[in-house]
């Protein structure tokens, strides 16, 4: 056998060996990556995030996450882990949530989908818009845009100039995210309302003494500020249309209590049921001029749909509940009972 023979195999033995190395190397570092890719992230505890500005590089975020002390692993494993996934060039800014369990791949995931955390805003039923406005103000991290500017300006600046911001928004729970500001919340709001209002207004009872569906967010304000049960919005609206019909004053304290402002401290006194406001329904027929709460769709529906019957009164009995009467003598009586507790 000559010597060029043997020499082409022993070259050949040394090119398998090392392709057959090579081929080991990869799997393992094939493994490795696949090891890295589902090892969850050094995150102790939850409500951490990582907000990834717009233009932030790939390796300033690998670079953030380990100064962070989130990783150990080196960059070139992230690159590969982002190559592998075809996510490298397709991360997304924003803000992201880091819990507990997450893993690398999860993260890019997270990042390629744009996957950005949500916060949630809650509008509480019956709260004002002073109320409202102060929640908002609180709320993290929105941007507030709204510090500062009067009523009209914000209206204004949602789109609807001239018009009168209390009631206009509907309470429910709003997410958004960071880079949101309070307008935004506003906007959807005051859209949710007016598609609610929209929805709910051709399917009225017909006859009622409501001609626009203004006259009905007014009419639901009042029954939302004066109870919070279910079993009674209905009865309660049917209170007041009645009373509506018969050209009765509708005599309802949280509408005076809304007239007073500033000066009311917790307490209604008899004068204040005589000092006349644009509020004061006990001096004042009809409905007030603008609604004297944010109402929301269950208190709306109430006052489109109201209970029928022949009561035209109720009073607090101080658990949560009222009682309703049909004559005034009647209610004199549960006046004296359940506010005076004079029961006979």
């Amino acid at each position: 056998m000559s010597r060029f023979l043997v020499r082409g195999r022993a070259v050949w033995r040394a090119l398998i060996l090392l392709l057959l190395l090579a081929a080991l190397a990869a799997a393992w570092l094939w493994r490795d990556l696949d090891r890295f890719g589902r090892t969850p992230l050094d995150i102790a505890s939850a409500g951490q995030t990582i907000d990834i500005a717009r233009g932030t590089g790939f390796k300033q975020i690998v670079d953030e996450l380990r100064s962070r002390g989130l990783t150990r692993a080196a960059p070139l494993y992230w690159r590969a882990l982002a190559e592998q996934m075809h996510v490298a060039g397709r991360l997304h800014a924003g803000e992201y949530a880091l819990v507990p369990g997450l893993t690398p791949r999860s993260l890019l995931e997270n990042m390629a989908a744009g996957r950005v955390l949500q916060h949630d805003f809650t509008i509480i039923d019956g709260w004002t818009f002073a109320e409202l406005r102060a929640a908002l103000d609180k709320a993290t991290p929105l941007r507030h845009l709204t510090r500062g500017m009067d009523n009209a300006t914000i209206m204004q600046k949602i789109g609807a100039p001239g018009e009168m911001p209390e009631g206009r928004f509907l309470p429910e729970t709003y997410a958004y995210v960071k880079g949101d500001s309070d307008l935004d919340v506003l906007k959807r709001s005051y859209a949710a309302m007016h598609k609610t209002l929209d929805a709910l207004w051709p399917g009225r009872d017909q006859g009622l003494p409501l001609t626009t569906p203004y006259d009905a967010l007014i009419l639901a304000s009042i029954v939302e500020k004066e109870t919070g049960r279910a079993d009674e919005r209905k009865r309660i609206a049917g209170v007041f249309v009645r009373r509506l019909e018969h050209h009765m004053l509708l005599q309802t304290d949280p509408s005076v209590i809304y007239g007073m402002g500033a000066s009311y401290t917790g307490n209604i006194h008899k004068r204040d049921l005589t000092t006349d406001t644009p509020y004061n329904t006990y001096t004042r027929p009809g409905l007030p001029p603008t609604p004297i709460a944010l109402p929301g769709k269950p208190a709306i529906e109430a006052a489109l749909h109201p209970a029928s019957g022949d009561e035209l009164y109720f009073v607090a009995k101080g658990d949560g509940t009222h009682v309703f009467a049909r004559t005034l003598a009647e209610h004199d009586r549960n006046v004296d009972c359940y506010q005076l507790k004079r029961c006979r």
